[in-house]
């Protein structure tokens, strides 16, 4: 019988939190910018007409 690769099934789980963090920091990251631009949007015309 095989011995376990503990150090492989680590790696997975660390790649594995990796994965997900970065996926959560993106769509965080795309929820700013989409708040960002429509925010923007609406500032825009209201500076132009000085």
């Amino acid at each position: 019988m095989p011995t376990p690769n503990y150090s492989f099934e680590k790696r997975q789980r660390e790649l594995a939190k990796k994965k997900k963090k970065e996926e959560k920091d993106a769509k965080k990251r795309a929820e700013r910018d989409a708040a960002r631009t429509d925010t923007g949007t609406e500032d825009a015309p209201a500076d132009t007409p000085e």
